[in-house]
């Protein structure tokens, strides 16, 4: 495991929030959080991430727009994995269109999560 992986969580929610910091950290990651749509975009204006985790209901901007952002103005190809309590088919289509590389219903267990974001960033 890479240790120096940089992983930016987009999540309004605290305890989700929380958790999914607490899970990544024990897995090897380092973690930087925003709680809301503005915070990420200029976090990532700013800092490169290994991979983004983006809840799909923010205050300011949606998980949506962050991830048009990230691949529309910032042109990058940061893996994204969504977690969100919805599932939306027209939010997947959507999400999809955009390029995302995986989606997860919560609640989810911490080895979902461990395991889909290895997955994604294959190792």
């Amino acid at each position: 495991m890479n240790n120096s992986m940089r992983i930016l969580i987009c999540e309004d929610n605290r305890l989700a929030l929380k958790t999914i910091s607490v899970v990544l950290e024990k897995e090897g990651f380092k973690s930087e959080t925003a709680e809301n749509g503005a915070d990420a975009i200029s976090l990532l204006k700013n800092n490169q991430y290994d991979m983004v985790i983006v809840d799909i209901h923010l205050p300011y901007h949606s998980g949506l727009e962050l991830v048009q952002y990230l691949r529309s103005d910032l042109k990058l190809q940061t893996p994204v994995l969504i977690v969100t309590a919805f599932s939306d088919p027209q939010v997947r289509r959507r999400a999809s269109e955009l390029g995302i590389d995986g989606y997860i219903l919560k609640p989810f267990s911490p080895s979902d999560l461990i395991s889909t974001i290895r997955t994604i960033l294959k190792n």
